[in-house]
């Protein structure tokens, strides 16, 4: 079992790609984590944005394996408490064993078909980030849910 950061983009923010990968390097100690990002599309000016959702679903969609267990950071999935989404992480490493995609979509989120292949949906916070800051905050939130499974001394509450 694995877990996948698939991300739409990349990141040109320095300080961005180096808190996902101290957290990266945190988290390969717990688990194999990969971070896979898909190009963004280019000459897109004349598309609109269900047009570029859908283009943008297309390769998302290319990039899963059928056996995937796919979870989409979305505004509209369900928040967590940093306990509670380690007890949520435990239980889906515990009862299905497939490898686990979370997914940051591009700017105008996820087209219809990708939201149907997903088993759930993770929302961060109510406030919004940018969709580059999202890797690093989500990153941390998930070595923290492995420090907490194990009982290691990270997260105070």
């Amino acid at each position: 079992m694995k877990i996948t950061l698939l991300t739409v983009g990349k990141t040109d923010m320095d300080w961005v790609k180096q808190g996902l990968e101290m957290y990266r390097a945190r988290l390969v100690h717990y688990i194999p984590f990969t971070v896979t990002e898909i190009p963004e599309l280019k000459g897109v000016g004349s598309l609109s944005p269900a047009q570029i959702k859908e283009k943008e679903g297309e390769k998302i969609l290319a990039a899963l394996k059928p056996t995937d267990d796919v979870i989409l950071l979305d505004e509209h999935g369900r928040k967590y408490r940093s306990l509670e989404f380690a007890s949520f992480l435990q239980k889906k490493m515990a009862g299905s064993g497939k490898d686990i995609v979370f997914i940051i979509g591009g700017a105008y989120g996820f087209c219809e078909k990708v939201y149907q292949r997903a088993s759930g949906m993770l929302s961060l916070s109510d406030m919004t980030f940018s969709h580059q800051m999202v890797r690093t905050v989500f990153a941390e939130q998930l070595y923290r849910a492995f420090t907490i499974m194990r009982g290691e001394p990270y997260h105070n509450e």
